[in-house]
């Protein structure tokens, strides 16, 4: 029998920079190669295709690969599980030292050929194989890799189960249990459930909100306080902004539904709308909405202008900064730097909770002060999580019941409050609940 481990190369101290090797005898398969944002303040300007590897190591940005050198094994497939940067952000710096496929679901595949396309440094040749989500991948003879369809807050995300003759390992980063989602299906729970029943071998899951009781609402609620905060809106000739994820194709999408309705014409602004939005017209995933899109600044500063001259009651911008990034269109308007004046009475929507680190919390706070000053009103936390709470880990635990359970994804704080979920449903720390961390290699027997 080959024995099975788990290497845990970045995301296990920290939210981000996910990545984790799954070693079969001498094959590996990696999960996932993501960038840590709050290391490199990822906004309009930050030009980290020009940055060296050996750097944004060293900066702490991207995972530390240098353990895989280590590793007794041979890298047979790369896969990723959704288009979030700090899932797929390392590919184009770290992916050519592995003579391996990259595996992704559609719209992910095309957010990673964007990220080789503009890489400066290193040329990355790996075929990107696409696959969709109930397929299968063989990547040896005896090692077969699953996707599973899971909701979260960017469209085509999947788990994926590792299937090995010693057992399945389902990796499971990021997702929510949300079974009324706007955009694409709920999550396979008869999948799962099958899986559970022929038994599972380890579960590496993700902890990001596994601090927070409860469930995690699903995305028809976000839709509908979106709906709710837009359409009612008594003082129409007011100027309204709303700002979100660009990667959210779905909440996207409710807003221009919104606009719509309201009479007002969308336009979406900056550079990582303008990517996301393009890869959800390319993979179908952007609708028949009427919108238009300004990536560049010249172009985005031309279209704040013909808004302040039409009049602000005639359009609905939705723009990137919701996390207070400098650089980002919501920091600029607040700044004063384009002609979009936000005067007294105008409404700013935030469909976006703070991703919560320091950096983010101190430049959110600095954008919405600057705002209030202008005489803006804040609609703060329009939103729903796209991670799963305690309750829906509790659920996915039982649906699965997996042999082992491995928390990533997330730093102590939130592996713990994981671990004192899982122990309530007969799991203990060190004999089949285990804590690892960056640079560890954990040995399944």
């Amino acid at each position: 029998m080959k024995d099975i481990s788990i290497i845990a190369v970045g995301g296990y101290n920290e939210i981000g920079r996910n990545m984790t090797a799954i070693r079969i005898g001498k094959d590996i398969v990696v999960m996932d190669m993501g960038i840590r944002l709050d290391r490199v303040q990822i906004h309009e300007d930050t030009d980290v295709e020009a940055m060296h590897a050996a750097d944004l190591i060293n900066m702490g940005a991207i995972p530390d690969d240098s353990i895989m050198e280590n590793v007794d094994g041979t890298v047979r497939a790369i896969a990723c599980t959704h288009g979030h940067l700090d899932h797929i952000g390392a590919i184009s710096k770290l992916a050519h030292k592995y003579h391996a496929p990259i595996i992704a679901s559609p719209f992910t595949a095309d957010l990673i050929n964007q990220e080789i396309k503009s890489e400066k440094i290193f040329g990355v040749k790996n075929p990107l194989h696409v696959m969709k989500a109930g397929e299968r991948f063989q990547v040896t003879q005896d090692i077969e890799l699953e996707f599973i369809r899971v909701q979260h807050s960017i469209v085509d995300c999947v788990f994926a189960a590792i299937h090995t003759p010693m057992g399945t390992i389902v990796y499971a980063n990021d997702f929510k249990i949300d079974r009324s989602p706007t955009l694409g299906e709920p999550p396979d729970f008869a999948r799962l459930r099958a899986l559970g029943k022929q038994g599972v071998l380890a579960l590496i899951t993700e902890t990001t909100n596994a601090s927070i009781s409860g469930k995690t609402p699903s995305e028809k609620i976000a839709k509908d306080l979106v709906w709710d905060v837009l359409l009612g809106t008594e003082e129409s000739k007011s100027g309204v902004m709303v700002t979100t994820f660009s990667s959210h194709i779905a909440r996207i999408r409710a807003i221009i539904e919104a606009a719509h309705k309201m009479g007002r014409k969308p336009v979406l602004l900056g550079r990582s709308m303008e990517k996301y939005w393009g890869t959800a017209v390319r993979t179908g995933y952007a609708g028949q909405g009427d919108v238009t899109v300004f990536g560049r600044r010249k172009s985005v500063d031309k279209a704040l202008k013909r808004i302040m001259t039409e009049g602000k009651d005639k359009y609905l911008p939705i723009m990137t900064g919701h996390q207070g990034e400098p650089g980002a269109i919501l920091s600029r308007v607040a700044n004063g730097e384009t002609d979009y004046l936000v005067e007294s009475g105008d409404k700013v929507i935030f469909s976006a909770g703070i991703i919560p680190q320091p950096l983010n919390e101190s430049n959110r706070h600095t954008v919405v002060t600057k705002l209030k000053m202008r005489g803006g009103r804040i609609y703060d936390n329009v939103h729903v999580s796209g991670h799963a709470c305690r309750e829906d880990h509790w659920e996915l635990l039982r649906m699965i019941q997996p042999e082992h359970v491995i928390p990533s994804h997330g730093n102590l704080v939130s592996h713990t409050s994981y671990l004192m979920m899982a122990e309530e449903t007969g799991y203990s720390l060190g004999s089949n609940f285990h804590l690892v961390r960056n640079g560890q290699e954990l040995l399944i027997d």
